[in-house]
């Protein structure tokens, strides 16, 4: 029996609202929360810049190439320097987030679009186009299935971003609609990314970003040249959406309706701690207990949670009371807020492997367990709860109704410039060449090409 012929499929309608974005139809909130991704992003790299993690992927690139790895000798093959800087974002789980979706955005993104530029000579408005592009993408199409990538066991990080990646820079190269919705085609069928990394606390998520970076780069250019991509990627028989998102009814509107009018890249939002999102608002919890009663004081602490949480967060409660490594650690809701409570911070410094095996932490984060609470609201909005019970039998109770640094308490533009700083410093690079390269992203939109980020390595 003959399939009806659709006469535009969702990829088609969604590549051609991307394919035809211009710098003067952008709001001003789209082209700050871009800037601001772009800076965060390339700070995040720089923190990264002389971990093992990423030395050793620096090795496994044999190719050459006119791309910038930042903070790194030499320059990389395109697919190369996506791969590398990706990695190099995401690599201590200090980048940004989308509220209400959750995944990461611009470490998908960024790399890509920015390598594209590199190797094919684009503008400094081509490539800021491409960014757009491709940061909508990823939070549009994170929407139409939100949680259940997750639910099956799949990292929506390398599987959605493998096609954000793949519209930024297709964005940036000028693809038309048919050949966008290509690439939407293609780098469907190069997503991957499972979470077994939350079982040992190993390093593959860290390999998620960078993979699809490559991967969607790689997709744009196949694509470029007319490569035969199935239409229907998301509504045929055997779509994205089936395969990584089996539970889900997916929500085809977030991909057609309110184009170039709701912009869901407004949702990103920038992390004030080195760790898993939705503990932020546990850790605000713990130091504010830490204001107030000493850690000899306590007896039990008891969270209320999300059940979406559970199984990445909480659980097994064993290994998340005594992780492994300052890398697993991040993930772990007992010890990051044994770590808010004793350093009042959760950032870079706090996640080694020395530090996370103190007794003191250890001691505190045993006494640390949950109850699911039905009426939760993840993954709409991350909230914070701990009841605490003294030894004296005393019951104090604490709460954060949201994340620092989402919507309903952003991160202003002086703290991600803090931030970025912050980062710099810590891969250790001074201040004046910190400041270069924040002059840099800040006058992209206006620059005739990218030969300057040359300049940033090392």
């Amino acid at each position: 029996m003959d399939q009806p012929v659709i006469d535009e499929t969702v990829s088609e309608r969604f590549a051609g609202f991307l394919a035809g974005l211009c710098r003067q139809d952008l709001p001003d909130e789209v082209i700050a929360v871009t800037g601001a991704d772009l800076l965060d992003a390339l700070g995040n790299a720089l923190s990264a810049r002389r971990t093992e993690y990423v030395a050793q992927i620096l090795a496994a690139c044999d190719g050459a190439g006119p791309c910038t790895a930042l903070g790194q000798p030499g320059g990389l093959d395109a697919a190369g320097a996506a791969l590398v800087n990706g990695i190099a974002i995401h690599g201590e789980d200090f980048d940004d987030t989308l509220e209400g979706a959750p995944i990461r955005v611009g470490s998908m993104v960024i790399p890509a679009v920015l390598a594209a530029g590199e190797r094919f000579g684009l503008s400094g408005e081509r490539v800021m186009l491409g960014i757009v592009a491709g940061l909508e993408a990823v939070c549009r199409i994170n929407h139409v299935a939100a949680g259940h990538m997750h639910r099956a066991g799949f990292h929506p990080v390398s599987v959605v971003g493998t096609l954000g990646a793949a519209a930024g820079t297709g964005v940036a190269l000028g693809l038309d609609r048919e050949r966008l919705a290509g690439a939407l085609g293609v780098a469907a069928s190069f997503s991957s990314g499972i979470l077994e990394y939350l079982t040992d606390g190993a390093w593959t998520k860290r390999l998620h970003p960078g993979w699809a970076a490559q991967s969607g780069y790689r997709a744009a250019l196949i694509a470029r040249e007319g490569f035969f991509a199935p239409r229907t990627v998301f509504e045929g028989g055997h779509n994205f959406f089936r395969t990584f998102a089996p539970t889900a009814t997916p929500d085809y509107a977030h991909l057609t309706e309110g184009l170039g009018e709701a912009w869901y890249l407004t949702g990103i939002v920038f992390k004030p701690y080195a760790c898993g999102t939705m503990i932020h608002p546990y850790i605000d919890c713990a130091r504010r207990l830490a204001q107030d009663v000493a850690a000899d004081e306590i007896d039990s602490v008891v969270c209320e949670t999300g059940e979406g949480l559970v199984h990445r967060l909480w659980e097994p409660l064993a290994a998340k009371h005594q992780p492994p490594s300052g890398y697993a650690a991040k993930f772990s809701m007992p010890v990051c807020m044994a770590l808010g409570f004793f350093d009042g911070d959760a950032g870079l410094a706090q996640f080694t492997d020395a530090r996370i095996r103190d007794p003191e932490v250890l001691d505190l984060a045993r006494k640390i367990t949950y109850r699911i609470d039905p009426e939760n609201e993840y993954p709409r909005n991350y909230t914070g709860h701990m009841r605490v019970t003294l030894r004296s039998g005393e019951v104090r109770e604490y709460r954060q109704p949201h994340m620092r640094g989402g919507r309903h308490e952003p991160l202003g533009a002086a703290e991600i410039r803090a931030k970025f700083h912050s980062n710099a410093a810590h891969g250790g690079w001074p201040r004046d060449r910190a400041e270069a390269l924040e002059a840099w992203c800040d006058g992209l939109w206006r620059a005739p090409d990218l030969s300057g980020l040359a300049a940033f390595r090392d």
